[in-house]
């Protein structure tokens, strides 16, 4: 019988997944969204066909149940035992977990218990935990964390100027999200220059985006907070501002903390700024005029700088490269272009104009070093893999629960 992992990625109404062979090859993927509403329904992708079908999906089990009848009826699994293994991306580990974990009752409730950090993900993610546990009763499910891969930071970087008291009973600190990007890409670039304690800043540029300073291979420094809002402008979200901003703003405009919270998550960046989140769009409305999106192109690239500089410092300017990744940092020629122009002079890097241009969705290459040879250091576009991160962690989790079982056995 082959062996199959699937790779799930749970939201308050979505449930995206991915099924895997052993040897990492996707079989599929695909989305059920709108959870709970009339209009439901979900999307399977695979050989370049697609399957979509409306239909009531009134929670996360009948999502999960939708989910097992098109892998059976459409037989990318013959039967439900061929799945060996089933990685859940989770928000938010807070400090319990600096890794992927197997899946156990204690971990449930860690993760119910960190709600309070994750509110807007951690709903869904518990409801599609709950429901593979009960559709695969003593397969393996591993939890992958967004967080677990930051918690290196020295205190100094992770700890805010707020009573400690905070910090110590409440767990205020500065968390980092994105983390299986950031750790992906670690990765990749150990292996490009073939040595373990590598200096990067590594910019994850999409609609939600964090830069990370790398620093002997681990997680140093990372731009998101206590909650994915923090940081750089984002296609919704607002990135660092004065927190004072959401007292006054909810006396001005009479409305609660949890509905400003909910603008500042949901309807700024980007967004707030010219009515678009999808940089494109912005790109294309800066381009006929648009002076609000202009406005926010500028916003949004020195955003982007501010990090890449403070992280350089923070670093003493010892590093192998700075490396964009993600939606738009894989994609966005003209950004990539504009950034590094922009901080050329001070960090002695030029640009390769002809590399730059080769490298997008589409055009000639997908990644590739895209600085000159007499740059201090690589500025480098590398696709990311976040699903790799998790079915890597579900697949050698997994495997070891099975040797530990079957020694268990022998003992018996």
């Amino acid at each position: 019988m082959n062996e199959k992992y699937l790779t799930i990625n749970a939201g308050s109404s979505s449930l995206k997944f991915s099924l895997y062979e052993a040897n990492g090859k996707e079989i599929v993927n695909g989305l059920i969204e709108k959870i709970g509403n009339d209009d439901s329904g979900y999307t399977l992708k695979f050989d370049d066909k697609k399957i979509e079908k409306q239909m009531l999906i009134r929670n996360h089990t009948e999502a999960v149940n939708a989910m097992i009848s098109e892998l059976l009826e459409n037989k990318f699994i013959i039967s439900k035992d061929e799945i060996k293994g089933i990685g859940h991306r989770v928000l938010h580990g807070g400090e319990k977990y600096s890794d992927s974990v197997l899946i156990d009752e204690e971990v449930i409730k860690t993760i119910k218990d960190l709600t309070k950090l994750g509110p807007l993900h951690h709903p869904g993610e518990i409801a599609g935990i709950e429901s593979m546990i009960k559709f695969f009763p003593g397969v393996p499910q591993i939890a992958v964390f967004d967080t677990a891969f930051h918690q290196t930071m020295p205190k100094q970087n992770f700890m805010y100027a707020i009573p400690y008291l905070w910090y110590k009973e409440h767990g205020v600190r500065k968390y980092g999200f994105h983390g299986t990007s950031h750790k992906y890409i670690t990765e990749v670039m150990k292996k490009h220059y073939n040595k373990e304690d590598v200096n990067l800043i590594i910019c994850h540029i999409g609609s939600g985006a964090s830069i990370s300073a790398i620093k002997n291979g681990k997680c140093y420094n990372t731009s998101m907070g206590l909650t994915p809002v923090d940081g750089l402008v984002m296609g919704t979200r607002c990135g660092a501002i004065d927190p004072s901003i959401v007292e006054y703003i909810c006396k001005e405009a009479n409305i609660t903390v949890e509905q400003a919270v909910e603008i500042l998550n949901k309807k700024s960046g980007l967004f707030g700024l010219c009515g678009k989140n999808d940089f494109r769009d912005v790109e294309n409305l800066a381009k006929n005029g648009d002076k609000n999106a202009q406005i926010a192109l500028a916003i949004f690239k020195k955003s982007i700088i501010d990090y890449i500089a403070q992280y350089y410092f923070q670093l003493n300017g010892e590093i192998d490269a700075l490396v964009f990744t993600a939606g738009i940092g894989e994609n966005a020629i003209n950004l990539r272009r504009d950034i590094v122009n922009s901080i050329s002079k001070p960090m002695r890097i030029l640009l390769d104009e002809k590399e730059n241009d080769k490298i997008s969705r589409g055009k000639e290459k997908t990644s590739g070093i895209i600085s000159t040879d007499s740059s201090s250091f690589e500025v480098v576009v590398v696709p990311t893999n976040e699903e790799f991160m998790i079915l890597k962690d579900t697949y050698d989790i997994a495997n070891k629960y099975y040797i530990e079982q079957k020694e268990k056995q022998k003992v018996l």
